[in-house]
């Protein structure tokens, strides 16, 4: 396999995506398979770094082409989105299925895991109806060797009717096979009849009824006996896709149309009398078929080979140890994050402003006015080093460690624990996993409501994933509680404290974060939740270096960006309140001054509450711009010690209570501007952009004067 460099793109017309091809002659391989089957592994060992992304067009589903060559032929490998069936049943299903069936890839590869294979046949034979130039890549033939599963590979492509390779997808000769297989199968017509599915005998009748007109309509485009078994299933999205691809006409046609009524008499005369039955008999047919398949070609010499899995499982996902393990694991992961992240951001702070130093001097050497030096220097770029200095490290930990857990395979396990609590407030399981990416960035945590089949459920979690913190709040946090009710004494035990309070702190927001989904659940947004699948991949060993490559590159620093673009501007605006004065004080403590009775009765005062307000593009700089207004200085500058600053913060009248309130307030406030620009993306709706805003700053409002009330009067 060889990787190509320059690229053109053309269109996919019937699919809408743009391939971006090298030559007209590339051939086009659609990349399938079900979630946690190592697929993404398999393309990018194919295609390298040679790789595009972006969306499908009119989704928010992210797809991925890259390309390879061989000798015969020159590759676009298109990485569609994981699925278990190609009967839709989300946005990311849809995409999967649109592009297999109306795509017209040359030809599709279906990943599979080694050590469920029969499971994963689901989705092949669903395929090989579509289309007969299929391989099917059993991956992780490492994992299934050392569980002592054979799998006798020859069998299966003889039964399947399509080649059939093993793959271990960290290693090239494994890949060079593949490549080999789908050689041959782009290189002319199959040499032999894919596996046809045999349904029960009343959808047989139907489909032999309606087939032989189906075939002459559509005229080869698609395979007539998917298409006639889809037709009887008339499901609505699919409808409109085939409306798509094969023009109205088609299905306007009486012919059809009385062909399609016989074909369902057929079935109602033989007791199958609603879609839902003949679903589940379809299903079923797919199940036993799989099994007939497997049933020789896989030997499991240990029928233990899962229990070390499922030993771990009784404690991670137990009724009795499942959530203490699951706030230990949290409270280990942000201890490391605070440990962690103390030399390096100190490191980077001084590298950034270091820089600063040297353009005051530069700006002094070419006697610029010192408004301008103000303005780009003390304002834009004080700003945006405080935003890097204090965001990097802890992302740059953090992202690591929470992908680390993913690929060791315990995130769905949250997902298991924490189904039940989330169906009791009518929204969906999923919606955990979107929290605990909310925790690095409520910007990707949103991106991540994607997972979420239900558009009334993904909104849910997109209107509710502010209340757990992103690491942009945990500095104010993890400061005040250090402050105020750890001690600034440094030292393990500090840090451990602060971490297990803010773990605590945590706690709480999810707790909030399944009250406010249940009062929106039943007003707002009405509905019944959903039911999904849930798959508990195994454990397995991280691919340690590949996660931190990842976790930086496609976490880390897209996060990162977005806050410096909306960092910049605010670092101008935050100068100029401070340095323009009316009266002798300048705006921002004019501002402050407005704003204090009504952030006394909160249990903060008008700094706290313009500092959250101008903190709005990156809430990294709240603490900055409070020490700023409380010193009279006209730009942000941070204190040596935590000693000082709670001197500072003392004197300008904090008690516990406003540590408390501040903290609360943090928690349970507006979206930072990156992620209210991420939900506008994602429900392409203003309207729910603001109620997105609004939700959080009204039960934050409501929880501080409630807390401060009850404390002042009790006090």
């Amino acid at each position: 396999m060889g990787l190509t460099n320059s690229s053109v793109g053309i269109k996919a017309v019937d699919s809408g995506l743009v391939i971006q091809k090298q030559s007209p002659d590339d051939r086009v391989v659609a990349l399938a398979g079900n979630p946690n089957v190592g697929k993404s592994t398999v393309f990018n060992g194919l295609t390298g770094m040679n790789q595009h992304t972006g969306n499908w067009p009119g989704k928010t589903v992210t797809n991925a082409q890259g390309c390879c060559s061989t000798k015969s032929h020159a590759y676009v490998m298109v990485d569609i989105p994981g699925t278990y069936s190609l009967m839709a049943h989300s946005a990311e299903e849809e995409v999967a299925r649109n592009f297999i069936c109306f795509g017209d890839p040359d030809a599709v590869v279906v990943v599979c895991d080694a050590t469920c294979l029969e499971r994963n046949l689901n989705l092949v034979l669903q395929t090989i109806e579509i289309s007969p130039r299929v391989v099917v890549c059993v991956n992780l033939m490492d994992e299934a060797k050392r569980k002592n599963i054979k799998i006798n590979l020859e069998l299966l492509s003889t039964r399947l009717g399509v080649p059939v390779v093993g793959t271990t997808a960290r290693k090239k000769k494994s890949l060079r096979i593949l490549m080999d297989s789908l050689d041959q199968v782009c290189s002319g017509p199959a040499q032999r009849a894919p596996f046809a599915v045999r349904y029960a005998d009343a959808i047989e009748a139907s489909i032999a009824q309606l087939e032989p007109l189906v075939k002459e309509k559509c005229g080869g485009k698609l395979n007539s006996r998917w298409l006639s078994l889809k037709l009887l299933d008339q499901d609505e999205s699919l409808i409109r896709e085939i409306n798509a691809y094969l023009g109205e006409r088609f299905l306007q046609d009486d012919t059809l149309q009385n062909a399609i009524a016989q074909a369902k008499t057929i079935l109602m005369d033989r007791g199958i009398e609603n879609e839902d039955q003949l679903k589940d008999l379809t299903v079923s047919a797919l199940v036993q078929s799989a099994e007939t398949i497997c049933q020789g070609a896989i030997t499991y010499e240990d029928r233990q080979y899962a229990a070390a899995d499922r030993k771990l499982d009784k404690i991670f996902t137990s009724k009795l140890t499942g959530y203490p393990v699951m706030i230990a694991l949290l409270a280990l992961v942000f201890w490391l994050t605070i440990t962690g992240a103390n030399y390096p951001s100190q490191l980077l702070s001084n590298g950034l402003f270091w820089i600063q130093d040297r353009l005051t001097e530069f700006f002094a050497y070419i006697h610029a006015p010192a408004w301008l030096h103000g303005v780009l220097v003390l304002g834009v770029y004080r700003v945006l080093a405080w935003v890097v200095s204090v965001m990097l490290p802890p992302m740059a930990i953090f992202f690591p460690l929470f992908t680390l857990l993913e690929d060791a395979g315990y995130l769905p396990r949250i997902a298991y624990n924490l189904d039940k609590p989330f169906k009791r407030c009518c929204a969906c399981g999923k919606q955990a996993l979107c929290m605990c990416m909310g925790f690095g960035c409520n910007a990707a945590g949103i991106i991540g409501c994607r997972i979420i089949d239900s558009p009334r459920e993904r909104l849910l979690a997109i209107l509710t994933n502010n209340f757990v913190p992103c690491n942009g709040r945990f500095p104010t946090l993890i400061a005040i509680l250090t402050m105020f009710f750890v001690g600034t004494s440094g030292g393990a035990f500090s840090s451990l404290l602060s971490a297990l309070l803010l773990t605590g702190i945590i706690v709480l927001g999810v707790a909030i974060t399944l009250v406010v989904t249940k009062v929106l659940s039943k007003t707002l947004l009405k509905g019944m939740p959903s039911s999904f699948t849930l798959e508990l991949p195994p454990y397995r060993k991280p691919q340690i270096g590949k996660v931190i490559v990842r976790s930086i590159f496609d976490r880390t620093l897209f996060v990162l960006g977005r806050a410096i673009c909306v960092a910049a501007p605010a670092g101008l605006v935050i100068w100029l309140m401070a340095n323009i004065s009316v009266g002798g004080i300048s705006v921002l403590n004019h501002c402050a001054s407005f704003l204090d009775p009504f952030a006394r009765l909160m249990g903060l005062d008008g700094v706290i509450l313009i500092a959250f307000i101008l903190g709005f593009p990156a809430n990294e700089i709240v603490i900055p711009i409070i020490i700023m207004a409380y010193m009279a200085q006209g730009s942000i500058l941070e204190l040596d010690s935590l000693v000082e600053m709670r001197n500072l913060f003392v004197q300008n009248g904090w008690t516990w209570i406003t540590a408390v309130s501040t903290m609360l307030f943090s928690l349970n406030h507006w979206p930072c501007s990156t992620t209210l620009l991420t939900i506008k993306k994602e429900t392409g709706s203003w309207k729910w952009t603001a109620i997105a805003a609004a939700i959080p700053t009204a039960v934050g409002v409501a929880v501080c004067i409630l807390f401060t009330t009850i404390t002042r009067v009790f006090a």
